[in-house]
Parts: structure tokens; C-alpha cells; sequence
């Protein structure tokens, strides 16, 4: 068995991934269809309402899709080659996963906690640095930013019991 036949065994193919990406922009299309219509899609006297111009954005994406859809589902020769090896696909993971992890992290201990903690277990676990150099600088970026929107540029960003303990 070759070894592009053994990854594709494990990974998903260029068709499929057409098909699903298009399936998703679908249902974001009838989210912007839905929602501009809500606030007004149509042409009035004085000209047209807020959501006139998304929601036909959002039927433009719907159609499109719907053709990435059937030529998927229709074509005599659909590409079948893999779309991404086991092992490229472990590596997007390294990364999505604790991306997600620290999105979610936000609520609870705020953008910078976050932010110091991202850095600091990307430099430990991914760039193999020792403890003494990712602890340091994972804190002092998020402090940098920490002055740098807050004081400087005077944005709140969301904060958390850190924080909140300092007073901010």
C-alpha cells in the first residue's frame, strides 16, 4: 500500500471538503438572509432598508454554494486526491485546539490572563523553550498590551478576576 493510499484512509478528500466548506457557507448565507431580512430587505420610497444589500450578498453566497454543492455531488471525475495528511492535519490541531481553548478562556480570566497563558504554553509545549524565558515573556507582552490599549489607547478590553483584583 502506498503512502498516499494509507494517509487518504485517514483524512478526508478534496470533494468532500468542497462539499462540506460549501454546506457552511450555505448556512451562513441563510443566516445573513434571515437576519437581514429582519431588519428590512427591501426597497422603499426613500431607497432601500439596512439589510437590502446583505441579503442579496447572502443569496448570492447561497447560489454560489449551491453550485460548489452539486458540481461536488455531479462531476463525472471529482477530485479524490487527499486533502490534507494525517500528520498536516495533527499539526492544524496543535494549533485550533488551544486557539479555541483561549477564545473560550476569555470570558472567565479576560483578553490578557489569556493572552500571557496562550503564549506561555505555546512557547513551552510547541517552541520548546524553557520555563525561565516563555513564563517572562508571555507576561511581559500581555503587559505591554495591557498599557498599550488601556492606558495608552484608552480600549477596555475584556478583563477578568486578575484584573478586577488591581482594580481595572
Amino acid at each position: 500500500m502506498s503512502k498516499n493510499t494509507e494517509a487518504s484512509q485517514y483524512t478526508v478528500s478534496y470533494r468532500a471538503m468542497d462539499i462540506i466548506i460549501a454546506l457552511l457557507f450555505m448556512v451562513t448565507a441563510c443566516v445573513v438572509m434571515w437576519d437581514s431580512w429582519k431588519v428590512g430587505a427591501r426597497w422603499v420610497s426613500d431607497g432601500p432598508q439596512a439589510g437590502y444589500f446583505p441579503f442579496y450578498i447572502g443569496v448570492i453566497m447561497f447560489i454560489a454554494s449551491l453550485g460548489t454543492v452539486l458540481t461536488g455531488l455531479l462531476t463525472k471525475s471529482p477530485n479524490l486526491k487527499t486533502f490534507v495528511e494525517r500528520s498536516q492535519f495533527i499539526s492544524v490541531l496543535q494549533v485550533l485546539i488551544p486557539t479555541a481553548i483561549f477564545v473560550a478562556l476569555i470570558s472567565w480570566l479576560g483578553l490578557y490572563v489569556s493572552g500571557a497563558l496562550f503564549i506561555i504554553v505555546f512557547m513551552l509545549w510547541l517552541g520548546k523553550y524553557p520555563v525561565w524565558k516563555a513564563v517572562p515573556i508571555g507576561l511581559g507582552v500581555m503587559l505591554f498590551f495591557f498599557f498599550l490599549f488601556e492606558r495608552w489607547f484608552l480600549i477596555p478590553l475584556p478583563k477578568g478576576p486578575v484584573e478586577n483584583f488591581f482594580g481595572f
